[in-house]
């Protein structure tokens, strides 16, 4: 998937929540986010309450672990230091 994609190209339709609380996610969704039986998924509240975020948890992993090592690269190449104060 690109980042170019356009706002629109992100809404795969709707999906009901069942009496036990399933959802079943689109399969043009799962398809371009490669969600197969079985993945394991972490459940997160979006930071505004404006809903729920569903994410594979080997994806999120990924992401963190990119972040982690660039916070540790800008703060050996600065030594630390940003903007005269410590980062913690």
């Amino acid at each position: 998937m690109s980042a170019e994609h356009s706002l629109e190209e992100h809404f795969y339709g709707t999906a009901t929540v069942g009496d036990r609380g399933q959802v079943v996610i689109p399969a043009e969704a799962r398809r371009e986010y490669g969600v197969s039986p079985g993945d394991k998924m972490l459940v997160m509240g979006h930071p505004l309450g404006h809903g729920i975020i569903l994410c594979k948890i080997e994806k999120a992993r990924e992401v963190l672990s990119s972040m982690l090592g660039e916070i540790e690269r800008l703060e050996s190449d600065s030594g630390g230091q940003r903007g005269g104060e410590r980062l913690e």
